[in-house]
């Protein structure tokens, strides 16, 4: 695996930029310098992240979610072992 994360991911699975094996490595996302935990889907060549709303779903039962436009900066959480 490489140490960059790709430039665009999705924690939904019917996504075509999901990639289970990514979200379960663990990415962090840092939107407008802070660090963001709601995060649902990002792209960071367009500049814009999609963040859940709360606790609301919509009549398919998937949360609602937000487009926030901003700088967006993501990160792998863990370290990969030297190797």
């Amino acid at each position: 695996m490489t140490d960059t994360p790709p430039d665009r991911l999705s924690a939904n699975p019917k996504s075509p930029f999901h990639d289970a094996a990514l979200l379960e490595r663990g990415i962090g996302i840092r939107f407008k310098g802070v660090e963001k935990t709601n995060v649902d889907e990002y792209c960071i060549s367009e500049g814009w992240v999609r963040v859940t709303v709360g606790n609301s779903m919509d009549r398919q039962g998937r949360p609602l979610t937000m487009k926030l436009q901003g700088t967006v900066e993501a990160y792998f959480r863990d370290v990969p072992a030297a190797g």
